[in-house]
């Protein structure tokens, strides 16, 4: 009851992103079904599919614990162990909001597809649903319900695992892990070719590796930012870069593997294409990664703002304009996106090399 009342008593921004993460949560659930449903028509050769699939669960997870990570309600303030609100009471009930976002999420892609099979009321769009989703074979209820658990399950237990461990380590620490990964990754994809879970082992590999360099490789975009004879705007911007590298680092590295991938199938699109696993939904499937993606760097880069919100404010005491914090935010921006794009386009070379052989 106390996660429900907090989540209703929530700021609009706030309701914002938990719709945000029900949305990706249908998004994903739809996939799962969509994958269920394939099963039951042609067993052979579902498991790959499955596989695929889980992709979009893993970055709605990521982007479900981004958005608890920046829940005003999580955080622990003065006087609240005494109204029994301690750390650990305050992760448990992110958890359980976490999860009744995801739960509502599963709700409405299981509504959704029901309704497009036909299974509920009517045929939509000339039934066109029903033989995309194979309604002419049962639906196992018991599968659905456990799919569908599965994202409020997972995430729930990600938000609580992310929550108790808030300190983020040094942002050099996992670059030469992240370099190593990522090589790896690469030639898993050279060995596997552009079929089969080969590839999408190789990919993993690869997006795992760039999330461990990411904060490295936001330090250093920090360190550039300063370099040669820099001014106070610079050093202000290197400065807070550098400190807010082990929270953007992860997901900008996830974004740019997913950048890389984005080029990879560009790349790839005149000599004969890439596999395509979820058939017809494989550009939504891949659309909803991209945009979970990009929605969890933003969160992160929320989350990093409010970490520096008692520093902003002394520096707007001292006198500081406003037009300086915006220009060195901006400056901030530039430099990350001056460095990951270049890399991006990087990775995804050596890939296209890599399934080119």
């Amino acid at each position: 009851m106390l996660a429900l009342r907090l989540v209703r008593g929530s700021r609009p921004l706030v309701q914002l992103r938990r719709l945000l993460v029900a949305a990706a949560s249908a998004g994903t659930g739809f996939l799962l079904l969509y994958v269920l449903a394939g099963a039951v028509a042609r067993p052979a050769g579902s498991f790959p599919r499955l596989l695929w699939a889980l992709v979009p669960l893993a970055f709605t997870v990521q982007f479900a614990v981004a958005v608890a990570r920046t829940d005003p309600a999580t955080r622990p303030r003065e006087g609240m162990d005494a109204a029994g609100l301690g750390p650990v009471r305050l992760t448990l009930v992110a958890a359980i909001s976490t999860a009744i976002a995801c739960a509502l999420g599963g709700a409405l892609a299981l509504a959704a597809f029901l309704h497009l099979r036909g299974d509920l009321a009517g045929l939509p769009f000339d039934g066109a649903g029903a033989r995309l989703l194979h309604a002419d074979r049962p639906l196992p209820v018991a599968a659905a319900l456990t799919l569908l658990a599965l994202i409020p399950l997972t995430a729930s237990a990600a938000t609580a695992w992310t929550l108790r461990r808030r300190t983020p380590t040094a942002p050099q620490t996992g670059l030469p892990w992240g370099i190593a990964l990522t090589a790896c990754g690469l030639a898993v994809e050279a060995y596997a070719g552009r079929g089969g879970p080969g590839m999408l082992a190789g990919w993993s590999l690869t997006a795992i590796g760039l999330a461990l360099a990411g904060p490295g490789v936001a330090y250093a975009c920090g360190a550039l930012v300063q370099a040669v004879r820099p001014g106070a705007l610079r050093l202000l911007a290197g400065r807070a870069l550098q400190e807010e590298a082990p929270r953007l680092g992860p997901p900008l590295g996830v974004l740019c593997a997913v950048g890389a991938g984005a080029l990879t199938a560009l790349t790839l699109r005149d000599r004969g294409g890439l596999l395509v696993p979820l058939g017809p939904l494989t550009g939504p499937a891949a659309a909803l990664v991209a945009a979970c993606a990009a929605a969890t760097l933003l969160t992160s880069a929320v989350e990093a703002r409010q970490s520096r919100a008692a520093g902003r404010e002394a520096l707007v005491g001292m006198g500081a304009p406003a037009k300086v914090l915006r220009t060195a935010a901006s400056l901030r921006a530039t430099a990350l996106a001056a460095v990951c794009v270049p890399l991006s386009w990087g990775v995804a070379q050596l890939t296209s090399l890599a399934l080119t052989r």
